[in-house]
Formats: C-alpha cells, sequence, structure tokens
C-alpha cells in the first residue's frame, strides 16, 4: 500500500528515531546550571534535556539571555556541567577529566560570533595554526584550507591579514578555521550575523553538505530567520528552559505519510503538525505481539512498514499494513482490547499516547467521524 513516501523517504522518516541512546551525538539529560555561590548564585539552566541525532542540524533560538549559549558552551566543553548528564560523541562529560576535555574539542568545531583572529597572522595562516594544533600533516591541510578559503568566496584574501578584511571576512574565516578539519559536531553561535545573504547562504549549504555527506551534527544558536529553512530541528528556549523542540524535517515527513491515510486527511495543517510531533516509533520483531487481547489500551498505532495479524482468541481473522491503524477501539470506548496484534514481519509503527490520541479526536469532529466509520466497516 502506497502512503505518499518513496523508499528512501520513508527509510529517512524512520531514521530519524534513534534506537540505540549510544548512537546520539549530543544527549543532554536533565541539565542544571548556575552561576555565582551564596547568596549571588543563579540559576540559569532548568532541568533541560535534549537529544541530537549524528548529522542533524539544529537550530537553537530564544530571546537574549534565555540559556542558548551557556547550554551550547556546556556541549562544548567550555564550561564544566554542575547538575545532570550531558553525553558529548559518546563522551559523559559530568566529571570528565582534563586530558578526555582535550581529545574531545579535537572532534569539535567552533564558530562563534566574535572572530578571534590573531592580527599577525593571515587567513591562511590562522586556519594553519589550528589544522597545526588538531595534528593534520601540511600536505593535507593546506590544499583543504585553500579550497575552503576559495568556497567561502576569500580566494583572492587568503594571504590578507584580518585588518585588511571586513567584518563579514572576518566571519567567514572564523567558519573556515571551524570546519577545516571535519568535524564530527560543530557548535556555531551566530555564524550568519555578520554575513550578507550570499555569504550567510554558502556558510549553511556547507553546513548541510558536512551533515548530508558526513554525518557531521550541527548545532546552531542564532537569530537569522534566513536560515530556519535548513533547519532539522528547531529548538526554542526561555528563560533557561527548552519550551519546543520541533522536529522539521521528521514532522514533515511524518505529515506527508499520515495525509495519504484517509483517516487523517481531514486535519487541518496545523492541527495535524501537532499531531505529527507527538508520534513515537515502536519497531517489533517477527512474532512479537504488538498489543495483547484483553490488555488495557494506552496506546494507538499507524503502521509505517511491515505487516500484522490481527487474532481473536488465538484464530487469525485480519491482516494490516503499512498505513493501516489499529488500538483506537480500546481507547474510544475506555475498554480491554479486543484482539491480538502480531507482527508478520519485522515492524515499525508510529505511536501516539492515549491523552494526545483523545486530543485530536476532540479536537477535530471530522477526525471522530473518520475514526468511527473505520471501527464500523471493520465490525
Amino acid at each position: 500500500m502506497n502512503v505518499g513516501l518513496n523508499d528512501q523517504q520513508l527509510s529517512e522518516l524512520l531514521a530519524t528515531w534513534p534506537v540505540d541512546h549510544a548512537a546520539l551525538s549530543v544527549d543532554v539529560d536533565h541539565v542544571n546550571h548556575h552561576y555565582g555561590t551564596g547568596e549571588m548564585r543563579k540559576q540559569v539552566l532548568f532541568d533541560n534535556v535534549l537529544k541530537i541525532l549524528p548529522g542533524e542540524i539544529v537550530i537553537m533560538t530564544g530571546p537574549s539571555g534565555s540559556g542558548k549559549t551557556t547550554l551550547l558552551t556546556l556541549i562544548g566543553t567550555l564550561r564544566s556541567v554542575q547538575e545532570g548528564s550531558l553525553k558529548v560523541l559518546g563522551q559523559e562529560l559530568l566529571g570528565i577529566t582534563p586530558t578526555s576535555t582535550t581529545e574531545l574539542r579535537k572532534r569539535i568545531g567552533f564558530i562563534f560570533q566574535a572572530h578571534n583572529l590573531f592580527e599577525s597572522l593571515t587567513a591562511f595562516q590562522n586556519i594553519r595554526m589550528a589544522t597545526e594544533l588538531l595534528g593534520i600533516p601540511d600536505d593535507q591541510a593546506n590544499a583543504r584550507i585553500e579550497a575552503t578559503l576559495r568556497r567561502l568566496g576569500l580566494g583572492a584574501r587568503i594571504h590578507y591579514r584580518p585588518k585588511a578584511l571586513s567584518g563579514g571576512q572576518k566571519q567567514r574565516v572564523a567558519v573556515a578555521r571551524g570546519l577545516i578539519h571535519e568535524p564530527g559536531l560543530i557548535l556555531a553561535d551566530e555564524p550568519t550575523a555578520a554575513l550578507d545573504a550570499e555569504s550567510g547562504r554558502e556558510v549553511v549549504t556547507i553546513f548541510q553538505e558536512l551533515a548530508r555527506e558526513k554525518q557531521c551534527t550541527i548545532v546552531i544558536v542564532t537569530h537569522d530567520n534566513r536560515i530556519l529553512d535548513v533547519a532539522d530541528r528547531i529548538v526554542s528556549m526561555v528563560d533557561g528552559r527548552i519550551v519546543t523542540n520541533v522536529l522539521v524535517r521528521r514532522n514533515a515527513l511524518l505529515s506527508q505519510f499520515l495525509t495519504q491515510i484517509e483517516l487523517f486527511k481531514v486535519l487541518s495543517t496545523t492541527v495535524l503538525s501537532k499531531i505529527a510531533d507527538r508520534f513515537d516509533l515502536r519497531k517489533f520483531a517477527v512474532g512479537s505481539e504488538i498489543i495483547q487481547q484483553g490488555g488495557v489500551g494506552r496506546e494507538f498505532f499507524v503502521i509505517g512498514a511491515g505487516s500484522v495479524a490481527i487474532e481473536i482468541d488465538g484464530r487469525q481473522v485480519n491482516t494490516l499494513e503499512q498505513g493501516s491503524f489499529f488500538g483506537e477501539m480500546a481507547l474510544i470506548r475506555d475498554q480491554p482490547r479486543n484482539a491480538t496484534v502480531r507482527a508478520l514481519t519485522p515492524v515499525s509503527c508510529f505511536v501516539l499516547e492515549k491523552d494526545d490520541f483523545q486530543t485530536v479526536v476532540q479536537s477535530s469532529s471530522s477526525f471522530e467521524e473518520e475514526l468511527r466509520k473505520a471501527i464500523f466497516n471493520r465490525q
């Protein structure tokens, strides 16, 4: 059953949910942070949770003083983790040793609004200093530095010192320095603020290529609305708390998937976007019970891939495939499950918790009507 995504898009959608948290590039788990001590102590981060996959581009937004840069510098090991767990590229940062910190920083690219170039060195030499510290041999580094500077529109100014460069050109040198060693994680604080539209677009295009081709994770703190379109995830912070965490690409693909299913066609774009953000993904091996007859109904399932058998009293009565849904009757009637659902193949299901499902039902009379039609047709 074709429900609107090709195999590549469906694979991409399913891959946006990490099965193994050890594969996360960044795992922020209930992190708090404060400045000062005693009466001067001020808490600036409150119980933040954020999980970022390899290859994701994450844009963090929020008003000044909301905690964005503090969180970014914690991820980058530029501040010490005080409370909670924070893993970066598999390394726990709470209690990390100085030696481990030094090694981890070699795998991170830093791009900050203050370019911090050495005035006595040319653009090339500023970047060459970074590659020397990282241990990249000259024969590899030199060609890479020149190619990167040319890509950023600085081919004619490779050997200029900072005083001969404009503010935007200095920022592009700083960007090149952060990218040159092709790190596993790039942390960028307002990387396009000093750039015109064309230069800013070139920078984020390079970010996209690194994310796609090298599985580099990129976290950008910005107020620049011009680059929001590159984000896989947009995180908003207010008063030290992550208040929204929207997986843009995932939601777009999942919404496209859902709109090809008759039940979800009746939902408005706004409602569909909200519901997409609340789905989780579950994977089931062949033969495993997804729900059990007589069990308590707590979840609603949509099949993303694979097929399942519907069994009543141990007898198979139906099969469902990609794009079909199940589990709704127990939620609507508040009764035990009336059937067992078993995986016939490896199955991936998009799952909605009971409260979220009921919120959607209540938000759309058309959705409830379509749902009742589906229930009637199955009886």
